[in-house]
């Protein structure tokens, strides 16, 4: 008796109220829930937040809430466990109720201590599978993924009937199995659930899984059919699998054998559909993309444009649309336009994605373009209409102008006609209203501001005391009529066309308007004509930015954005144009690399040609693969560079030069060969001189334009390298000397004798101020230097001593030179002019350069349409790889320097002075 009566009051009241809690939280989750189609879907629907529920924190869904409080108290006042077991048949529902709502507010924990209650202390409970199954469902939650398989696996050999229970628990190893990316396993278990549920929508679902499944598996024929099985089930289906199973099978149509005329029928017959309207975004996506497979662009953008009128709620199939259209207006060469777009899919992509960061370099990158096109562009137009003739040019201007009076024309005609449509509104605005007034009146009686004097008010009904209808008339009876006068017989012809005196002076107005119009400058040819370039300096300027621009285009596009046909096609342009000769060569060897990938058969002819036409070339030798073998480099490039630059820094030039080859030669095509590059010019400085110095940075920034050490390559040849080129011998006032010998072989008797001397002079003379250095001048040469002379006199002393004095007796000459000169002769290597006079050539003064702005502030003005060809159209796409929803990606790892290259990018003036002015210098 007690036992029932404890078992009658937890069923049907306390659990009652539960079950119907968990339920309405159960509508809630199914109905917030949103799939993410660009992905294999879950195969429960429920969304995992990404932050967990800490103890004691409140649940987020009120119902969940409240079903576990109901479990709660039929557990705390209905138990009766008795002897280790339950004796009341209600308490397994209650804890499966209590796992259940813990379970979907993500309390997982909790939710496996409820079920498992159930297998120990009820282990003859009706409910003993499908407690199994939730526990092993919190388990695949947990990620438990292959304890979960082990556990399914017996419980589906104690299954007997293939109900609901058993194709639940079909389900669940499935997504188990998916977890553990065992694809073939999952299939064959989410085919048994599909089989034996008896609910609709997870028919619909597994079977639309099943079809996303082996289309990941690249079998299309089998995803092809479960995605029509999903649309034959007709209301069966939710819709928003149904629409999503359209689009799959979209996708996998061929566009070019298939039948295009039965495509758009479909595609028609889907958009009519009324209760498709929520999904039309998914449908003009999928359409647009068909257009994009035909190479219509322009059908695509209105169809991309009218899925973003269809307001959808995906915002990854918002950024595919802003994406793509980008991608469309970058190949019609609209890049500002496709850079707007490129924003605004960077605002719907997840941050910190390996998709966002990879968009986003894009992104930054078309800066680049958009510069480096509209210099192009206009640089061309103008060489183009500079050419012309006199009489050609009157021409193309005049037809510019046309065209800019009627763009102009049509702007003023919508300006009025919208001034226009406001008027009417005003007027339409007005009349209600004042019908408003009247009918009040004429309802309540005469109205209380009427003027005793026998006046009219202004809300009178009468015609003539109403001012907008009189305005309305007027405007009304001149649309008829015309403008006549006031006089007998006004309907006759003779009086169609009068004017009155303000008329005239009106029309008078606006004609003296035109005429001050057309004589704008910018109505007349005479105005651009004489902007236009004449002088060959001039025209010489703008032919080389315009040349640059093109060799720049052509290594982003390769390098950047791997266009390799607009790479080809900007690069073949340059080299038609005859560039200056510091393009010539970077660009066929830059030709030759897109070759490489697009046209074997031009690779092999660009090869020949340039080891044929530059065949002491750097390129030449790359090709034609001679150098030093590098096969002692250890094979990481990082560590390779950091200890090159250790040595740079040290001063062992000589040795650094070859290694630095070496290095250059193995790791060709690596990330770290810019870095290389630069380091290898610092070298040349050191070595060769400040004219070979410049030859390097020239190769660093044409070869690697797009990189830190290029662009800061280009900085430097920009204002640096001039302002170096223009020092020169005596400009300052020397404030220290120097006492040089040539001390070429460290190893020869002589020079050790010639140092020994020294030192012992310095030591015996008490000289403490001088100190000695051996500097490296070229690769064969050094100098044996004597530092800390006061002047010039005091040196030539020291000279003396060395050379009369017997304990000494040194033979070698001696150069003595000030420091500042000394400084010149290490940078620039030209001792022999510093000795002889009639050498020497004095260089032009340096003037300073304006500072260029960063390149994502310049936007080229194109004053004169330009007349490049519109690209072709772009290649089909197909749509967005979706970012993993679980698993965030972090930003691509790149190559970091240690503190030894730190700044070694930035070649500062006084970076190539010789070695002993900057630190302590190496002791004799």
């Amino acid at each position: 008796m007690n036992r029932n009566f404890h078992a009658l009051n937890t069923e049907y009241n306390v659990l009652f109220n539960g079950e119907l809690a968990l339920e309405a939280g159960l509508n809630e989750v199914r109905d917030t829930y949103k799939d993410n189609f660009w992905e294999i879907l879950p195969i429960e629907r429920m969304q995992t937040e990404e932050e967990a529920i800490l103890p004691g924190q409140k649940a987020k869904n009120a119902n969940f809430e409240k079903a576990e409080e109901k479990a709660t108290k039929a557990i705390q006042k209905r138990s009766m466990l008795i002897g280790g077991s339950e004796k009341n048949p209600q308490m397994d529902e209650a804890h499966l109720l209590l796992g259940k709502s813990r379970y979907y507010d993500q309390r997982f924990i909790p939710a496996l201590e409820a079920f498992n209650y159930i297998l120990y202390k009820s282990p003859a409970s009706d409910k003993i599978y499908e407690a199994k199954i939730w526990r092993e469902k919190t388990n695949v939650r947990l990620e438990n993924d292959a304890l979960a398989v082990n556990n399914l696996t017996k419980l589906l050999k104690e299954i007997n009937f293939k109900d609901q229970i058993f194709a639940d628990a079909n389900a669940t190893l499935a997504q188990a199995f998916l977890n553990l990316e065992q694809k073939d396993s999952a299939i064959s278990r989410l085919r048994l659930a599909t089989k034996f549920t008896q609910k609709d929508e997870e028919e619909a679902r597994y079977k639309f899984i099943l079809g996303q499944l082996f289309e990941s598996m690249e079998e299309k024929d089998s995803a092809f059919n479960y995605f029509q099985s999903v649309i034959d089930m007709k209301r069966k289906s939710p819709k928003r699998y149904t629409i999503q199973a359209h689009s799959k099978q979209i996708q996998q149509y061929d566009v070019v054998k298939g039948d295009t005329i039965a495509l758009f029928e479909r595609f028609a017959k889907l958009l009519e559909d009324r209760e498709n309207r929520p999904y039309l975004d998914v449908l003009y996506h999928q359409k647009a993309l068909v257009y994009e497979r035909l190479k219509q662009p322009d059908n695509a953008i209105k169809n991309y444009n009218k899925s973003l009128k269809a307001q959808s709620l995906d915002n990854y199939l918002l950024a595919s649309n802003y994406r793509n259209l980008g991608e469309i207006y970058f190949y019609k060469a609209k890049y500002q336009t496709a850079g707007h777009y490129y924003d605004s899919t960077l605002a719907l992509l997840k941050p910190r994605t390996r998709e966002f960061n990879a968009f986003k370099k894009k992104r930054d990158n078309l800066e680049d373009v958009i510069k480096y096109e509209g210099i192009a562009q206009r640089n061309d137009s103008i060489l183009n209409v500079a050419s012309l003739s006199r009489e050609d040019k009157i021409a193309f201007f005049e037809d510019y102008i046309s065209k800019l009076k009627k763009k102009e024309e049509e702007a003023e005609k919508l300006a009025k006609e919208e001034a226009e449509r406001a008027e009417t509104t005003a007027t339409n605005l007005q009349n209600s209203k004042d019908l408003s007034i009247s009918n009040r009146n004429s309802i309540g009686g005469p109205s209380l501001t009427s003027n005793s004097a026998g006046g009219f008010s202004g809300d009178s009904k009468f015609y003539f005391y109403n001012q907008t209808t009189v305005d309305f008339g007027k405007r009304e009876f001149a649309k008829t009529w015309g403008k006549r006068t006031s006089e007998g017989n006004w309907r006759l012809s003779s009086n169609n066309f009068f004017k009155s005196k303000e008329e005239d002076e009106k029309d008078q107005k606006e004609e003296d308007v035109l005429a001050s119009k057309e004589a704008e400058p910018k109505y007349s040819t005479d105005f651009y004509i004489a902007q236009l370039p004449t002088t060959k300096t001039d025209l010489d300027s703008i032919a080389k930015e315009r040349n640059f621009a093109y060799y720049q285009l052509g290594v982003i596009y390769k390098e950047k954005f791997k266009e390799y046909q607009l790479a080809s096609d900007r690069l073949e342009i340059l080299l038609r144009s005859k560039p200056e000769e510091r393009l010539v060569l970077p660009a066929m060897y830059n030709l030759y690399k897109i070759y490489e990938i697009t046209d074997s058969a031009k690779a092999l002819a660009m090869k020949d040609k340039i080891i044929e036409q530059f065949p002491d070339s750097r390129y030449a030798q790359i090709l034609s693969k001679t150098g030093t073998s590098a096969e002692n480099l250890i094979d990481d490039p990082e560590i390779v560079y950091k200890n090159l630059y250790k040595s740079y820094e040290k001063g062992e030039y000589r040795e650094v030069a070859a290694n630095t080859d070496f290095a250059i030669e193995k790791f060709a095509g690596d990330e770290i060969m810019p870095k290389l590059e630069l380091l290898k010019s610092k070298i040349t400085a050191k070595i060769k001189g400040l004219a070979e110095y410049k030859k390097g940075l020239n190769y660093v920034a044409l070869t690697y334009p797009n990189s830190d050490e290029g662009k800061d390559a280009e900085e430097l040849l920009y204002d640096n390298i001039p302002y170096l080129e223009s020092l020169y011998f005596d400009q300052v006032e020397p404030t220290s000397f120097k006492v040089l010998y040539h001390a070429d072989d460290l190893e020869d008797k002589k020079v050790k004798t010639l140092i020994e001397k020294i030192n012992k002079f310095i030591k015996e003379r008490n000289q403490p101020q001088l100190t000695t250095s051996i500097d490296l001048y070229t690769m064969e040469k050094n100098f044996f230097v004597i530092h800390g002379l006061r002047d010039e006199e005091y040196a030539k002393g020291v000279v003396s001593i060395l050379k009369e004095f017997k304990e000494y007796k040194i033979a070698e000459q001696a150069i003595v030179i000030s420091s500042e000169n000394y400084k010149i002769v290490q940078m620039k290597k030209n001792l022999e002019e510093y000795l002889d006079p009639s050498l020497r050539v004095i260089p032009p003064a340096y003037t300073p350069k304006p500072k260029r702005t960063k390149v994502k502030e310049e936007r080229p003005q194109v004053v004169i349409p330009a007349q490049n060809p519109i690209l072709p159209p772009m290649q089909s796409k197909g749509t967005m790889q979706p970012p993993s929803g679980n698993d965030p990606q972090s930003a691509p790892k790149t190559r970091t320097n240690s503190k030894d290259t730190r700044n070694n990018n930035q070649e500062t003036r006084s970076a190539i002075m010789p070695p002993s002015e900057g630190g302590s210098p190496k002791k004799g």
